[in-house]
C-alpha cells in the first residue's frame, strides 16, 4: 500500500535556461533547483518522476494527491488515474494535466520496480528499440541565428547517425519572430542541406493565422517535409480541420491541447489532424497516452509521442505507436549528452545508427544519482 508522498527539492546544474516565453536555449553551466515527486509504499519502494515544482506545489499534493493515493495499492493504476482526473473539475486550474501525468509516471515507476522490470516491459513489450529525430531548439542569435545555420546543424546532425530532424524556428522574444517568410527559408536550406533521402517536420509552435499556416505548410510540400506541427492556437479544432483539408502534408496534433485522450478523439472524429500527438508530460501520463495509442490504432492512424524522456520511452517500447522517438531539445552549443549531476545517466543514449535501446533498468528508465540528491537537498513537501 501507499504509505508517503512528497516532492524533494535539490541543487544541480544545468547548461541551458529558459526565456520569458518559456523556450530553452544554451546558458553557461549554472546552479538550478529541481524537483523528484516521490510515493513509496509500506515494503520501502518508491517510485520517482522529476516534476516542474511550480507543478506539484504542497497544496496540490494536500488537496488532490495525497487523498486518492495514501493506503491504496499501486497497481491499481487504472482507477487511481481516474479518481485523480475527476478531481481536476473545479480545480481552477492547480491541477493540471501535466501534474496529474507526473503523478502517473511516478505510479508506474513504482510498480515496475517492485517487480525489477522496465515499465515499457510491464506496458506492453512490443520493441525494444526506436530510431530518434532530432528536434532542435527554438532560433536564437547565436548558433541557430540564420537558416544558414540551421543548414549547417541539420549537416552535423546527418553526420551522428539521425534520419528525421524535426525544426523549431525563431519565436518571441527573438526580434522579428514569428516570420513565415524566414520559416520557409530555414526549411530549405535544411533540406538543401541534408538532401532527399532525410525526413524532416517543422514545430511551427502556435504563432499564426490560418491564412498564414496555410502559405507555410504549402511550401513545405514543396520541400517534401513529413509533417506540419503546431501552426495555430490548438484550440480552435475547425481551424486545424480547415487547414488539413487544404494541404497534402500531414497536419499532426495536438501537442498542448488540454483534455488528454478526450480531447484527441474529438481532432480524429472532426478531422483535424492527419497524425495524433499525445505525450505523457502534458496529456495526463503513460495511463492516458497508452490509451489513446490505440485510439489512434482503431483508426488506423500514426500516433507519434511528443517530448524526450523516459515516460515518453515507455511508450514507445510498450507499443508500436510512432515512427520515431523526439530527442532533444538539440543545439550547436548543448551537449546534450552530458550527464547532470544528479542523474548517473542519459535515459536516451544514442548509436551510430540513429537508434535509441530502451532502458533496461527497473521503473520507467531514469537512472537518478541519489547520494547527490540526497546532499543537496533544499526541502521535503
Amino acid at each position: 500500500m501507499i504509505e508517503r508522498v512528497v516532492v524533494r527539492t535539490f541543487k544541480t546544474t544545468a547548461a541551458t535556461s529558459v526565456d520569458p516565453e518559456g523556450h530553452r536555449h544554451p546558458a553557461p553551466e549554472h546552479e538550478v533547483v529541481e524537483a523528484l515527486l516521490e510515493v513509496t509504499d509500506t515494503d520501502g519502494v518508491t517510485g520517482y518522476c522529476q516534476v516542474q515544482p511550480d507543478q506539484v506545489r504542497p497544496a496540490v499534493l494536500d488537496k488532490h494527491v495525497r487523498p486518492v493515493l495514501l493506503g491504496q495499492d499501486p497497481w491499481d493504476r487504472e482507477r487511481l488515474w481516474r479518481l485523480l482526473a475527476r478531481r481536476q473539475r473545479g480545480s481552477q486550474g492547480g491541477f493540471t494535466d501535466r501534474a496529474l501525468g507526473f503523478v502517473d509516471q511516478a505510479l508506474w515507476d513504482l510498480v515496475a520496480r517492485r517487480v525489477d522490470l522496465p515499465a515499457w516491459k510491464l506496458a506492453g513489450g512490443a520493441r525494444d528499440r526506436i530510431p530518434a529525430y532530432a528536434s532542435t531548439m527554438c532560433g536564437d542569435t547565436d548558433g541557430l541565428a540564420t537558416p544558414a545555420d540551421y543548414g549547417d546543424f541539420a549537416k552535423h546532425l546527418v553526420s551522428v547517425g539521425y534520419r528525421a530532424i524535426k525544426l523549431h524556428t525563431w519565436m518571441p522574444p527573438i526580434p522579428g519572430a514569428p516570420s513565415v517568410s524566414r520559416d520557409i527559408e530555414a526549411c530549405r536550406a535544411v533540406r538543401e542541406a541534408v538532401g532527399p533521402d532525410v525526413a524532416l517536420m517543422l514545430d511551427a509552435s502556435h504563432w499564426y493565422s490560418r491564412t498564414e499556416a496555410l502559405r507555410l505548410g504549402r511550401a513545405l510540400q514543396e520541400l517534401d517535409f513529413y509533417w506540419f506541427e503546431e501552426p495555430m492556437e490548438e484550440a480552435s479544432i475547425s481551424s486545424y480541420r480547415w487547414l488539413a483539408e487544404q494541404l497534402d502534408i500531414p497536419v499532426i496534433g495536438p501537442e498542448v491541447a488540454w483534455g488528454k485522450h478526450f480531447t484527441r478523439a474529438e481532432w480524429i472524429t472532426s478531422g483535424a489532424c492527419d497524425v495524433l500527438r499525445a505525450g505523457p508530460a502534458g496529456s495526463g501520463g503513460i495511463t492516458p497516452v497508452l490509451k489513446t495509442v490505440h485510439l489512434a490504432e482503431s483508426f488506423n492512424m500514426d500516433c507519434e509521442i511528443h517530448g524526450n524522456g523516459s515516460a515518453s520511452l515507455t511508450v514507445l517500447g510498450a507499443t508500436d505507436a510512432g515512427r520515431w522517438y523526439e530527442r532533444g531539445l538539440l543545439h550547436p552549443h548543448v551537449d546534450f549528452d552530458r550527464v547532470p549531476p544528479h542523474r548517473n545517466a542519459i535515459a536516451d543514449p544514442l548509436d551510430e545508427n540513429g537508434f535509441v535501446t530502451l532502458p533496461r533498468i527497473p521503473g520507467i528508465g531514469d537512472d537518478w544519482n541519489f547520494e547527490h540528491i540526497g546532499v543537496h537537498t533544499l526541502e521535503v513537501w
